[in-house]
């Protein structure tokens, strides 16, 4: 076996797949977008069929652009859209209905019904997560009561339920191994990340039966062997991690106080707590980072709806700038008098906020107001947005005082943006040299557990920055400009539609 890793990176808009060789290089890439099928307002669904299809197509463009064969595999590891909930037939592997995406909101009743009878204590307690249609406990209950007799078929133990990584695992086995792993687990409302269990008690609040369930392991162990029918020859699976958590760990944040955070068209920050459980007591979220040889991790975790997603929306509905590589220089050349403050709650405010029904708005305008103080505006709501998280942070774990923070993603190229997130946070923030963190966590489970890549402490110390931006802001600018901040925070939140 050669020292290759195969990485299956399962998104919400596209399958991807790479190689990575033993020096965590990249040497082959396959990549296809799949439908979204939007059938009601606020659902959300992909086809399984159509996602499994689009992996298979993106594993073998990798692997022939890598000028290698499946011979020369070491492992393959997955990382996954998180809490998009499959359910399907064990006798033939497919699904008993779409797959309802983790942004889908028609359990939205439901889980208010849930919160409104009190249960938001006991679920957090056990599962770290609030009450909640994001996660996959409600979406697999709404499965099996919309799908004529799937609940009959359930409690006989003819159907399988897992997010998107169990599912593909089922496919890559020929229906073998029925298993997930911690991480993904954590996320759907139905695991006890205290004691690492299914929880019975969850089961029977979210009328989810026992047999469906898959096992749950480590994030690095042995997930069974691919069908040599799907690749040409069969492989171990050695690694499963959700994507947030995967990039955590490309990140190499293993040590308790060390954060990641993503910026995309949304943001997802995870702070490593090491073996503490932290049951956040400002609205974010308590997850598993990972499962090491049994030893679990856990993080705090908190969701910025709205990031690069507010500069989409000057591009391409507002026509203020044609590409985003105009914002740093119209940010730059912004009037330092005008104070505008955009808090981007186009799908509501997340952590530490969560209102669902919050939208956006914009505060400070004048006359005088033009293109580049609303470009500003677009950029520094991720800094104020970034810093009112890390508080919350800060306020649940003594841990995270002196928080490291690296970050990835696409506005990780915005220079202006990332000075002014170390300028709001008054810490140093570290890029990264690596677009593709989350693949390169994934690789790095699979690659430890073949034995072709180091430990944590060895992948740790080849890591390289991008460039550090250290704070410069004088602190009373920076309380003014939160103050600022704050108050049109509360303002939007005042002014939030009445049902």
């Amino acid at each position: 076996m050669g020292p290759y890793i195969l990485v299956i990176d399962q998104g919400t808009t596209s399958s991807r797949a790479i190689i990575f060789d033993a020096d965590q290089a990249i040497v082959g890439m396959g990549r296809m977008d799949f439908t979204q099928h939007h059938p009601a307002a606020g659902w959300v669904e992909h086809v399984p069929e159509e996602i499994w299809a689009t992996c298979l197509w993106a594993c073998k463009t990798a692997i022939r652009k890598a000028g290698i064969s499946t011979f020369d595999l070491a492992g393959i590891s997955i990382t996954n859209q998180r809490e998009t909930t499959v359910v399907w037939d064990r006798a033939t592997g497919r699904s008993i209905h779409n797959a309802i995406v983790w942004s889908d909101r028609r359990t939205s009743e439901t889980s208010a019904r849930l919160r409104e009878a009190g249960h938001e204590a006991s679920v957090q307690a056990k599962t770290g997560l609030l009450l909640d249609p994001f996660f996959s406990a409600t979406k697999v209950s709404w499965i099996l009561d919309h799908v004529e007799g799937a609940r009959h078929r359930a409690e006989r133990g003819e159907l399988a339920f897992g997010t998107i990584d169990s599912f593909l695992i089922w496919r890559l086995t020929g229906g073998q191994v029925h298993a997930t792993d911690a991480s993904n687990a954590s996320r759907t409302s139905l695991f006890n990340i205290e004691t690492g269990q299914w929880d019975p008690w969850l089961l029977d609040l979210f009328n989810v039966p026992a047999s469906i369930l898959p096992e749950v392991k480590d994030s690095a162990d042995n997930f069974g062997r691919s069908d040599p029918a799907v690749l040409g020859t069969d492989v171990p699976i050695y690694g499963v991690v959700g994507d947030q958590q995967a990039a955590l760990i490309g990140q190499a944040c293993f040590r308790p106080g060390m954060a990641k955070s993503t910026y995309g068209t949304a943001c997802f920050a995870l702070l490593n707590t090491g073996t503490d459980l932290v049951l956040s007591r400002s609205r974010l979220l308590s997850t598993i980072a990972y499962r090491l040889d049994g030893k679990t991790t856990y993080a705090l975790e908190g969701v910025i709806f709205t990031v690069g997603g507010a500069l989409q929306w000057l591009r391409d509905g507002m026509g203020i700038i044609e590409d985003w590589k105009q914002a740093d220089s119209m940010a730059a050349a912004a009037d330092p008098d005008l104070p505008v403050y955009m808090v981007p709650a186009f799908f509501g405010l997340g952590a530490p906020w969560w209102d669902n029904d919050a939208r956006a708005a914009v505060y400070g305008l004048t006359r005088e107001v033009r293109r580049p103080e609303l470009v500003r505006a677009a950029l520094e709501a991720v800094g104020y947005q970034s810093g009112d998280l890390v508080d919350a942070m800060r306020k649940d774990w003594p841990g995270a005082r002196d928080i490291v923070l690296r970050v990835d993603g696409g506005l990780v190229n915005s220079a202006w943006t990332m000075q002014f997130l170390a300028d709001i946070l008054d810490r140093p923030v570290d890029g990264s040299r690596v677009e593709e963190t989350a693949a390169l966590g994934a690789a790095w489970l699979a690659g430890w557990k073949a034995g072709v890549w180091p430990d944590a402490e060895g992948f740790a110390a080849r890591r390289e920055e991008t460039r550090e931006f250290t704070p410069r802001m004088a602190p009373a600018q920076r309380d003014l400009r939160l103050r600022g901040w704050h108050d049109a925070v509360r303002r939007t939140l005042s002014n939030r539609p009445q049902a």
